[in-house]
């Protein structure tokens, strides 16, 4: 695997937006309301999925078209090409912690802010630790459920150049 590939993948995260206030909460349900939980609900959806190496139950979590930044700058679209970088990233067993969320929502738009760390194990046996800011934008669907449009873990990036 290429040192540019396992930086992709090493990046990956998912993260995830009230009605005209900032909510942060570092447990789930803490000063969120319903709909924000909802939101929030997508992205333990996801995280768990992921876990799990469940890349079917990840992908359900966005919409088609959707796009996830594995790297900075380079927005990855399409279920093909989204499962086949989940499915090698997730054969690295990457686990995700976050210390806080932030979810706001302004009509069927909802952005979710996440700071978190990943450690996970790289082909050869070596740990891997990473951190990042995930930013995910999320869309109302026509049953009331929420699905991310944009995933990028990559938030930090510009402050870090």
């Amino acid at each position: 695997m290429h040192k540019t590939s396992i930086y992709l993948l090493t990046v990956l995260t998912f993260g995830i937006a009230s009605i005209c206030n900032a909510q942060t909460t570092k447990k789930m349900g803490e000063n969120f309301n319903t709909e924000q939980k909802k939101v929030y609900s997508i992205i333990e959806k996801m995280v768990t999925a992921f876990h799990n190496k469940d890349i079917d139950g990840v992908l359900a979590t966005y919409e088609d078209g959707a796009i996830v930044l594995f790297e900075p700058q380079k927005p990855v679209s399409g279920k093909d090409n989204l499962k086949m970088v989940f499915t090698q990233f997730a054969t690295m067993n990457p686990k995700y912690t976050f210390t806080g969320h932030e979810v706001y929502i302004s009509g069927n738009i909802a952005t979710h802010i996440a700071p978190w760390t990943m450690v996970g194990q790289m082909p050869d046996g070596s740990k891997i630790e990473q951190s990042g800011l995930s930013i995910a934008v999320l869309r109302k669907q026509a049953d009331g459920t929420w699905l991310m449009i944009q995933d990028n873990p990559n938030g930090q990036f510009l402050m870090n150049r």
